[in-house]
């Protein structure tokens, strides 16, 4: 347990047989469950997940790939049948640094945020080694974000770096979560729309082996009709129908 809490990691993981074990070796020993989701991987990474037998370790596997959304869809779904206190993503990249976990959980532990979630752009020092393009393209993300959530203090909402306690999860609808990787933008917006209190914490960016799977003038263009669906949705359910029922 973690100040009393028990904690949950969700470890989605597609195609990471170079970086899998890495990041499973290194979860947090007050971690109570984890739940790796094998996203339908091709590669190796099933084997290696299978390595890891121990009561802490939940395996979930998809027969295909559904995206990364879904996978951790899934993972939180299996927090809320284990009634995990708080549930913390941890991508199978091996970019999140387990350090950082007692910082991200603190907002939630001292009531004062139902999610919170990692920023590589609240501070200059912490984006070291993210390339220009890639902090334009999140800049971009940022700002469409921002307009589409109503949260308008977040920054760096591709950061999949979070922590979300059970009531929050219980608040939103899970199965209508976009399921690849505009699901942290999605999300946002349905927390808004939940009457969540979200943070930002400031975490460095820690890269190294992996390889980004984000094609930002691809995804930007994916993901901006999600975002004014969104935006729309937002609006009518938090205020249309507010002023209807009035």
């Amino acid at each position: 347990m973690y100040e009393s809490y028990t904690l949950g990691i969700v470890v989605p993981a597609y195609n990471e047989e170079k970086l899998i074990s890495g990041t499973l070796q290194g979860m947090p020993e007050f971690a109570d469950r984890i739940y790796v989701v094998d996203d339908g991987s091709t590669d190796a990474t099933s084997q290696i997940i299978e390595g890891f037998n121990s009561e802490r370790f939940c395996v979930l596997r998809h027969p295909h790939n559904q995206g990364v959304g879904s996978a951790i869809v899934g993972g939180y779904k299996r927090a809320l049948e284990d009634d995990v206190d708080i549930v913390v993503i941890m991508a199978g990249d091996d970019q999140m640094d387990a350090m950082y976990l007692p910082q991200l959980l603190a907002p939630i532990i001292e009531g004062k945020a139902d999610y919170a979630k990692g920023s590589r752009l609240s501070r200059f020092e912490d984006r070291r080694g993210m390339s220009n393009w890639r902090f334009f393209g999140n800049w971009i993300l940022t700002m469409l974000t921002k307009v589409a959530s109503g949260y308008w203090r977040i920054r760096d909402p591709q950061n999949g770096y979070t922590a979300i306690t059970r009531e929050a999860l219980q608040r939103i609808d899970l199965d209508r979560v976009y399921p690849r990787y505009g699901y942290c933008n999605d999300l946002l917006v349905r927390l808004n729309v939940a009457g969540c209190r979200v943070v930002d914490v400031p975490i460095t960016a820690r890269y190294g082996n992996e390889k980004s799977k984000i094609k930002y003038h691809l995804y930007i263009t994916k993901v901006s009709p999600l975002l004014l669906r969104g935006f729309l949705w937002r609006l009518k359910t938090r205020y249309l129908a507010w002023m209807w029922r009035r």
